[in-house]
């Protein structure tokens, strides 16, 4: 029996209770619904790799701007991640992504309207800066997606599953991100369905307000409040978590949360992350086109560049996976929570460096610089269960905020990523240069990889930010 002094200790093992019915799998279905979303969400923004070009020309502007669009939609996807977070951390997750979809789903509908009039409202056309105020519109409805995705996994899955379900969610998203380029292709070519731009938009938004339906209807926030969950399964998804982790947060304690090294280490991490991956989603299908593409190819070189540019994204599949499966595997063999997440981040973004490196010395050879780029996505992707169980270690009962506030430094990365990037581009583009334009981008990506090691080395998954509750409070006692 533990002293009222002992330091208290989360749940750790489901071995102690010995239930007599083995628990359900509700989670895995739950995982299973999650993994859905993860896709959607990467099929409605991939897309606008290949869909830019129609976008600008229905409102009349140089594709060269299109990094407008894209900025303005990640700089408020950023800003709105931590408020976003608290949603989630206060009324649940249910709630909030049920929110956030619908949001999300109209902007991408309203943007299928661009260079046209919305219906029954004339005087109101959507030009140039109404898609731009749409993107911000777009990008202030997705954010908290992910971290309220984690916060979601929080409540259903045991700590020492954590990076394996971290990691099927982003094999999910990479593996619509990657094949977007190919399904554009299919959609939209006349020899394939021959769809419309506008259709094809408008098709994406349907399936996301499908899921809704679905979501609305079987979801709940936690194990406990969930039909088929049996009580077993409810005790293995406590495993790791303290009774006090189930409450609302109506007194966040943000100042300790944001003082904390530890949340800032995370963060610059990922904002070296989200700089140095963007180009991958939203400037390389562009790069590929343009170099290798030339007017007039047949359809099976089409496919076949389409393919190369969903590469990154597709090998990041297994890359988040394995990644996840290594950390949680390193976790349980040696109880080391720090080095479990840190290592593995330390050798992806170390990786991913070296890989930008060889991909400018292979600018100009298709196979040769697909595989290289494609290894960056895999090498990053090993890094995504580490980072989002992270944000469940160190962030706990307020999970959801923490990743929010990881995701909105990471996503300004993003943001200034899209605004360097187009810029550069353009630059050297008008100077009849456009290859050293990305040349000088990919140098940066590698740069910032590598500061990204040393930020991995910093960050301390075995150190919450809030202190431990007082010992009354065990969930191993009982309560």
């Amino acid at each position: 029996m533990k002293s009222a002094n002992a330091s208290p200790t989360p749940t750790d093992t489901y071995a102690e209770r010995m239930p007599a019915d083995p628990p359900t799998g509700v989670r895995y279905h739950v995982l299973a619904m999650l993994c859905i979303l993860a896709m959607i969400t990467y099929l409605d923004r991939a897309m606008y790799g290949s869909a830019k070009d129609d976008m600008m020309h229905a409102v009349g502007k140089d594709p060269a701007l299109f990094f407008y669009l894209l900025t303005a939609f990640q700089v408020a996807y950023a800003l709105f991640e931590i408020p976003a977070g608290w949603l989630g951390d206060t009324y649940g997750p249910k709630r909030t992504l049920l929110r956030i979809v619908i949001w999300w789903s109209v902007c991408i509908a309203l943007t299928g309207m661009a260079g046209r009039s919305i219906p029954g409202m004339q005087e109101l056309g959507i030009g140039f800066t109404v898609l731009v105020l749409i993107q911000f519109f777009f990008g202030m409805g997705e954010a908290g997606a992910f971290p309220n995705i984690t916060k979601s996994l929080y409540n259903w899955f045991p700590a020492t599953e954590r990076g394996f379900a971290q990691g099927a969610i982003w094999l999910s998203a990479r593996f619509a991100g990657g094949l977007t380029p190919l399904v554009w292709v299919l959609l939209v070519r006349p020899e394939f369905l021959g769809l419309d731009w506008r259709q094809a938009l408008w098709l994406f938004a349907g399936l996301a307000a499908a899921w809704c339906l679905l979501f609305a209807y079987w979801f709940t926030n936690k194990p406990e409040e969930h039909s088929w969950v049996n009580a077993a399964e409810q005790d293995l998804c406590r495993v790791g978590k303290y009774a006090t982790d189930d409450g609302g947060h109506a007194g966040v304690p943000w100042g300790k949360l944001f003082s904390a090294r530890n949340l800032w280490y995370l963060c610059g991490m990922y904002f070296c992350m989200n700089f140095g991956w963007y180009f991958l989603m939203y400037f390389l299908p562009g790069f590929m086109k343009q170099n290798f593409l030339t007017p007039g190819e047949g359809w099976t070189k089409i496919v076949l560049v389409a393919l190369l540019t969903g590469g990154p994204l597709l090998l990041g599949m297994p890359g988040c996976l394995i990644g996840g499966m290594l950390t949680d595997r390193y976790v349980k063999r040696t109880g080391d929570r720090t080095w479990g997440r840190r290592l593995y981040g330390m050798i992806g973004f170390g990786l991913c460096a070296m890989l930008y490196v060889l991909a400018i010395l292979s600018v100009g050879n298709l196979w040769l610089f697909a595989l290289c780029i494609a290894m960056v996505g895999f090498c990053n992707d090993l890094t995504m269960g580490s980072a989002w169980s992270t944000c469940q270690d160190i962030g706990r009962r307020y999970a959801a905020i923490v990743s929010g506030a990881m995701n909105m430094i990471g996503n300004l990365g993003g943001a200034l990523n899209n605004f360097v990037t187009g810029s550069v581009i353009k630059y050297y583009k008008e100077a009849g240069q456009e290859e050293t334009g990305y040349i000088v981008c990919l140098s940066a990506y590698a740069f910032v990889y590598a500061l990204g090691v040393f930020l991995w080395y910093k960050i301390d998954a075995a150190k919450p930010l809030i202190p431990d509750p007082p010992a009354d409070h065990d969930s191993s006692q009982g309560s």
